[in-house]
């Protein structure tokens, strides 16, 4: 067993009121392509409801894109304005240069957007692979991240298991040169693009009946177009290889950048979570320097998906509680 988290975390609260409701979100928000340096960038605005909102970037995960953060982008559009951008090779976005797709690959992605854009510093937002995916950003340029929230980031495990092989052991053979891309073009040619889709909630949600309908249809319409798309099977298979290697063989070295992160963070995890273990929620929380911490019941691996409005409560009693003014050099600065 690992030695006991280095410290006591504060535990994280929930805004009593504020939200939009979700109900009034009809579809996916409105999506652009971007050219970012040699990648063509997919991002879904959400337009804010104030005209002091204060500017957001949220980063999907594995497989993911941004019609993961619909309902709760919705709800914090009276706060932030919301930019969801589809990391290279995933969601409508073009493939990476070469076939790469390491997870620093896709922090110089989120890097560019941010300088060319003129955005930052921006809330960052980030889950599972996409939280890290945020933890780079966020300790290599501190000037662009106002806050961070860490939603079940896929970090290193301090540990010697390979924990999503407990919900599917077949996970090991995508891993596979050659053999793990034959896996995947056979599945993906005998199942239909919604039994795909039903079972990739099924693995990230605690309760799948707790995903729409409407964003199902969603959700089932992409996994079409993105069977379109030459590149995608290998941009997620490399994605997952790349994020494994780099925390099988990188592990101190993530736990070291945990460590350089100065802007104020709130972690949040799930304990239902069947990809990453969720009792290293408050060892990532006690690794980061200016940090919080949500445990939530009965919750998956993507809470901004399966529970919207609470995990939305918690971000905006996150920001009314540090009430950052200033970027993280600006602090550094003048401290």
């Amino acid at each position: 067993m690992p030695k006991p988290p280095a410290r006591t975390v504060p535990v994280a609260r929930f805004a009593d009121a504020g939200l939009i409701s979700s109900e009034d979100v009809d579809g996916p928000w409105p999506g652009t392509h971007v050219e970012v340096g040699d990648i063509r960038v997919h991002l879904r605005t959400t337009p804010a409801t104030s005209a002091d909102a204060e500017p957001a970037l949220f980063v999907h995960g594995l497989a993911g894109s941004a019609l993961n953060w619909t309902d709760f982008a919705g709800a914090l559009r009276g706060r932030l304005a919301i930019e969801a951008l589809d990391l290279p090779g995933h969601g409508l976005s073009g493939p990476a240069p070469r076939g790469r797709y390491s997870p620093q690959l896709h922090a110089d992605t989120v890097v560019r957007y941010l300088e060319q854009s003129g955005r930052g510093p921006v809330h960052l937002v980030g889950n599972s692979m996409g939280g890290a995916v945020s933890i780079l950003v966020a300790a290599q340029r501190p000037d662009l991240v106002r806050t961070l929230t860490l939603l079940a980031p896929a970090v290193p495990d301090n540990r010697l298991r390979i924990y999503p092989l407990r919900a599917n052991p077949r996970f090991a053979l995508v891993f596979v040169p050659v053999l793990g891309e034959l896996v995947t073009r056979l599945f993906n040619s005998r199942y239909a693009p919604e039994v795909r889709a039903k079972g990739t909630i099924a693995l990230c949600f605690a309760d799948r009946s707790r995903f729409p309908a409407a964003r199902m249809r969603e959700l089932v319409d992409e996994v079409t177009e993105r069977g379109t798309s030459p590149w995608a099977e290998a941009a997620v298979l490399r994605s997952m290889r790349s994020l494994a290697k780099s925390q099988l063989l990188g592990g101190r070295a993530g736990w070291r950048t945990m460590r350089r992160v100065a802007a104020p963070t709130l972690v949040v995890w799930g304990d239902r979570d069947r990809l990453v273990a969720p009792d290293l929620a408050p060892y990532v929380a006690a690794a980061v320097p200016n940090s919080r911490l949500l445990e939530m019941d009965d919750i998956g691996h993507t809470p901004m998906m399966e529970a919207p409005g609470p995990t939305a409560r918690a971000v905006l009693a996150f920001l009314d509680d540090t009430a950052v003014d200033d970027g993280p050099a600006d602090r550094a600065a003048g401290s």
